[in-house]
């Protein structure tokens, strides 16, 4: 049984002037505005805090949780009030695609990483309620993209924070509304903080847990690392990836492969920008939607059809991170 209330936002002046939206238990809602003039709303509980951007991508800016900042390091130190996915870079998640995704090449038209990094979405919710795992806050809302003779698809994120929790759960949908066939790539692009003399394992099909070197401290990586992970779904039909840290706290990222078939990392460390990508859970590789198309990579969700995937990912404590590592074995 789950009890919800749905809150729907005001518009950015109204929602300026009621700070404090929600709350619940240790959960609490409200928002703030960057010098920027970027709306932001913050999702805290008793062990830690998210910002979120409701109007803009809903991306979740930046994140701390156990007393440590989450998020990656870039040249900005807020959002901006801009469309480009280079001009406003530095936030944990971004959502990629949702008709073409990754690098694009010169047969491509599309920019880096499509139109959802910085989609204006038009009706951002709370939603705040219990079930069975306790008490929690949700952002979601709808982005609605129409390009005539081409694509018309409405997408709808959900972030989640639970009480007293690290671990984030978030979904995706997006709803072909053309009458014919729709081409979909999409990656959710969750970027840590890379996290000196940490230790990157995997779970694999079958087998014990890859366990990769550690990240050097002060290491350049110069130009950005990009891999693509093979890792199989366990009998639950999970994959994980961790970042495990010195002390036995981890980060972490849960997806299903039968969602979301492929995986990348991305590292770089530049003195500029410091990042992550423990694993980007995806649909494709990042080699625009040409490459992708001719590897046979790109999804087709058919007229009136839904696609749908969900990642966990967050900060565990030594003892969560100890029982994920487990699991894993």
């Amino acid at each position: 049984m789950s009890d919800v209330v749905s809150i729907n936002l005001p518009s950015d002046a109204v929602m300026e002037t009621m700070p404090v939206l929600a709350s619940c238990r240790d959960l609490t809602a409200s928002t703030f505005r960057f010098s920027t003039g970027v709306l932001a709303l913050r999702i805290a509980n008793e062990v830690g805090w998210i910002d979120l951007l409701p109007y803009q991508g809903q991306q979740i800016w930046d994140a701390q949780f156990y007393d440590r900042r989450l998020t990656m390091n870039s040249i900005f130190s807020e959002p901006q009030l801009r469309p480009n996915y280079l001009e406003s870079y530095g936030a944990f998640l971004i959502h990629c695609g949702a008709t073409a995704m990754g690098r694009p090449s010169s047969g491509d038209t599309h920019p880096l990483h499509g139109e959802l990094p910085n989609a204006r979405y038009q009706s951002p919710r709370l939603e705040v309620g219990s079930d069975d795992l306790g008490a929690y806050i949700s952002l979601t809302g709808s982005y609605h993209h129409r390009v005539a003779f081409n694509y018309h698809y409405r997408a709808q994120p959900r972030v989640t924070l639970r009480s007293a929790s690290g671990r984030l759960s978030v979904d995706m949908t997006i709803q072909n509304l053309r009458r014919s066939p729709m081409d979909l790539m999409y990656m959710m692009h969750i970027n840590f903080l890379p996290v000196d003399d940490a230790e990157l394992v995997d779970s694999i099909s079958g087998a014990p847990p890859a366990r990769r070197p550690v990240l050097d401290y002060g290491r350049a990586v110069d130009p950005e690392l990009v891999l693509d992970l093979d890792g199989g779904a366990n009998a639950e039909g999970w994959s994980h990836a961790v970042q495990l840290h010195p002390d036995g706290s981890a980060d972490f990222v849960s997806h299903r492969p039968d969602e979301l078939d492929h995986a990348l990392r991305w590292l770089v460390r530049n003195g500029d920008e410091d990042a992550l990508g423990l694993a980007l859970p995806a649909t494709a590789q990042a080699e625009g939607y040409a490459a992708e198309k001719a590897k046979g990579h790109i999804k087709s969700v058919p007229p009136g059809a839904r696609f749908h995937c969900a990642v966990e990912f967050g900060a565990l404590t030594s003892t969560d991170a100890r029982k994920l590592l487990e699991s894993m074995t």
